[in-house]
């Protein structure tokens, strides 16, 4: 039976809690947060043995075998960094860190220790968009792809300060929503060598609330990206990829993030779209619809902890991601196109081999 503590009172009690208990393999021994007696009590009420209210207790207990992190990323690599150095696997959520030194750290401190890293990017286990990246062939070689996402997020409706909020730390929109985009496109597409970028605060307020990208992938193609956390009874979340033989799309326009997508494909001698068939393969009865993506992430990580490997997504491709956010705020602040090394080659200068 494998040991998890979890660092971090909110995601990580509401999501990441009965995310881990959908595997037998594993027990939810440990939780962590910053008031020792809020988690003590959050801890009861989840019927999680220990509550603790700082994070190294929890990282260093013998029973806790495995490490799961959700706190603001300025804070991940230090927790991280601890639990790999005591030889324990860790699970973080996106973003890997604040900026690409914390992110480089964290990835050094993976490779030195060589235990199982997986990090929370969650919609490529939808299952329509597994089914998307199998008929990508369907369309042919890929001209371009749009990606259109238009909600109103909490943070934004209630006018909280924090750091999904704010650019600085790791957070604004392209910690907390473009992250994922820039993971799920290099999944689908291939590496993006370019990108230029343009971040729109909200009126009046030191908070984010829009996102235009121009992006050029390796393979040639092209693509944009605009993504709104300010948008009341917005459009949903819109992916189009369009090639030489055909148009496959990924569209959801509820106001659930995982929810809701449909899968859309039209060939050459089709004149309009036509919905895709997804099998249902487990019905998903759980209150918060971010559970059963991050249980299938879950049950990779557990099968690293028990037999070796290097599950994915893992800090390599948080890393990678971590690369693609610094060239975003890159373009912003110069207002340049920026060039991006591929994969393997985007390490700080002082990580570079010989």
């Amino acid at each position: 039976m494998i040991g998890v503590g979890i660092v971090g009172s909110n995601y990580g009690r509401t999501v990441l809690v009965p995310a881990f208990r959908t595997d037998p393999r594993c027990e939810v021994v440990a939780l962590a947060g910053t008031d020792s007696a809020r988690t003590a009590e959050l801890a009861r009420a989840a019927n999680v043995a220990r509550g603790l209210g700082e994070w190294r207790a929890l990282v260093d207990d013998a029973a806790v075998t495995a490490v799961a992190i959700a706190v603001p990323p300025h804070l991940q690599p230090e927790i991280a960094q601890r639990a790999l150095d005591l030889g324990k696997p860790v699970f973080v959520e996106k973003p890997l860190a604040a900026d690409l030194a914390g992110a480089q750290a964290m990835l050094a401190s993976a490779r030195k220790n060589r235990r199982p890293t997986v990090i929370d990017f969650n919609f490529p286990e939808l299952q329509p968009w597994r089914l998307a990246k199998t008929m990508l062939d369907v369309v042919g070689p890929l001209r371009h792809v749009v990606v259109n996402w238009n909600v109103e997020n909490q943070a934004t409706r209630l006018r909280l300060e924090s750091w999904k909020t704010r650019g600085d730390g790791g957070g604004g929109l392209l910690g907390n929503f473009v992250c994922h985009c820039m993971h799920y496109l290099e999944w689908f597409c291939g590496p993006i060598a370019g990108l230029n970028a343009r971040i729109f605060p909200l009126p009046g307020r030191d908070a984010e609330s829009s996102i235009a990208l121009a992006l050029a992938f390796a393979s040639g193609a092209g693509g944009s990206l605009q993504m709104s956390c300010a948008s009341f009874l917005g459009s949903g979340h819109r992916i189009e990829f369009y090639g030489d033989d055909g148009t496959l799309v990924l569209a959801n326009p509820t106001a659930d993030y995982f929810r809701g997508f449909t899968l859309m494909q039209a060939r050459r001698a089709d004149n309009v779209l036509h919905v895709v068939a997804v099998e249902d393969i487990g019905s998903d009865q759980s209150p918060d619809s971010r559970v059963v993506p991050v249980a299938r992430l879950v049950r990779r990580f557990i099968d690293a902890c028990e037999s070796g490997g290097d599950p994915s997504p893992g800090f390599t491709e948080g890393y990678r991601v971590q690369c693609l956010i610094d060239a975003a705020r890159r373009a912003h602040a110069s207002g340049r196109w920026i060039e991006i090394a591929p994969p393997g080659q985007d390490l700080l200068p002082q990580e570079k081999g010989p």
